[in-house]
């Protein structure tokens, strides 16, 4: 059978199962009102969480940057491509995470790829939370370390783990801020257990940092669990609430430099546009001059809160942008997502593999450029296409 015949079939059952996916065409800018497919619509779609990938300054700085230093950089970081932009927005990481030194990767998924193959090995173990980044699971599965799974966000079923594990090096990978459910880890207990048991703990902040922590450090500083000592590994995308590309891990000199020397994916990989490093760091120091777009943030997740709770919607236990209300089967999921396009209104369809199976779900991103007459709107929207069935019934 030809490849295109086997793909076909492949294909036709996955639009049976309700699992296709299809992508949409902007016509702007990221907005949280923006043209898409031809026609203004309403966005909470995007991880853009602070409004800060179409910011003047933002944009200001990337075509500065261009202008002077080009558009790519030319080579991977180890042979030509390391350019002051880069060394200065690593700089600027480090200081704000409070951490000795910092690594740019091209993107996070290279990030926690190249890192968690760097850190372990043969005779070495990686316990992955169940639910942790799809980049953390395939990390851990081409290490050729032991490859375990622990229970989402179980500190016990963790160490129960660890301490019959006879690994030399044992590395513990989760999300900060969990992208399909909306909940942190708990980063202080994980700490301590990492701890009792001589493993190491790395956090991927991807959807934390620059939203969460009075500060915007992301979970960490949520939690009060900043130090190396606590955390050693720290990574986090420039891709989300800094509006960009990229990504970075944070830790001591010895790890970073260990990642320079060993990461694959820092190794032989075209360096980062330097015009991109400049733009980001234009973000970072928007992040620091302008908390009143977290506060913000915070009172647009409180009003949808309240108000998703009053209409009886089955929300998860999220007080962060990413609101998922579950309805459990692909066909409905589809079917609400599709109704509220059709009015104006765009949110995530999140069905398996990205979710486990029987937990589709709309996937709704707030956004600091968000309005409350916004956040009005997707309510009433909500309210009119949401199936009876799946409302929380107060008894």
């Amino acid at each position: 059978m030809s490849l295109d015949a086997v793909l076909n079939a492949r294909l036709l059952q996955r639009e049976q199962a309700n699992l296709i996916r299809q992508r949409k065409q902007l016509d702007g800018p990221q907005s949280v009102v923006t043209k898409v497919d031809g026609k203004q619509r309403l966005c909470f779609l995007s991880n853009d969480y602070l409004g800060l990938a179409n910011h003047p300054l933002v944009k200001e700085a990337y075509i500065k940057a261009a202008n002077h230093w080009g558009v790519g950089a030319g080579a991977s970081h180890l042979v030509a491509g390391h350019q002051r932009p880069h060394h200065e927005l690593e700089e600027a990481l480090a200081a704000f995470t409070g951490r000795p030194r910092a690594v740019l990767f091209s993107s996070g998924y290279m990030a926690n790829l190249g890192t968690i193959n760097a850190l372990v090995g043969k005779g070495d173990g990686v316990f992955l939370d169940r639910l942790a980044h799809a980049s953390m699971l395939d990390g851990g599965r081409i290490s050729q370390a032991s490859f375990h799974r622990f229970n989402h966000n179980s500190g016990q079923d963790l160490s129960s783990q660890l301490a019959t594990s006879d690994s030399e090096h044992k590395l513990i990978a989760v999300d900060g801020l969990y992208s399909m459910d909306g909940d942190t880890a708990p980063i202080g207990e994980l700490s301590q257990v990492a701890q009792a048991h001589n493993a190491w703990l790395m956090v991927d902040d991807a959807h934390g940092f620059g939203v969460l922590g009075q500060n915007g450090r992301g979970t960490l500083e949520h939690h009060g669990v900043e130090s190396t000592d606590e955390v050693p590994v720290l990574m986090a995308t420039l891709s989300k609430a800094l509006g960009g590309y990229g990504a970075f891990v944070a830790g001591s000199d010895a790890l970073c430099e260990w990642l320079v020397q060993r990461a694959r994916n820092y190794i032989f990989t075209t360096a980062l546009p330097p015009a991109m490093a400049s733009a980001m760091l234009q973000s970072l120091t928007l992040i620091q001059q302008e908390p009143e777009r977290r506060e913000h943030l915070n009172k647009l997740i409180r009003r949808f809160r309240v108000g998703a709770l009053k209409l009886g919607l089955p929300l998860s236990d999220s007080d962060t942008a990413i609101q998922p209300i579950i309805l459990g089967d692909e066909a409905t999921t589809m079917s609400v997502a599709a109704k509220l396009a059709q009015e104006g209104v765009l949110v995530g369809a999140i069905r398996p593999p990205t979710v486990p199976q029987g937990t589709s779900r709309l996937r709704i991103t707030l956004c600091a450029e968000h309005t409350v007459a916004h956040i009005d709107q997707l309510l009433e929207r909500l309210a009119e296409h949401v199936p009876q069935q799946s409302l929380n019934i107060a008894v």
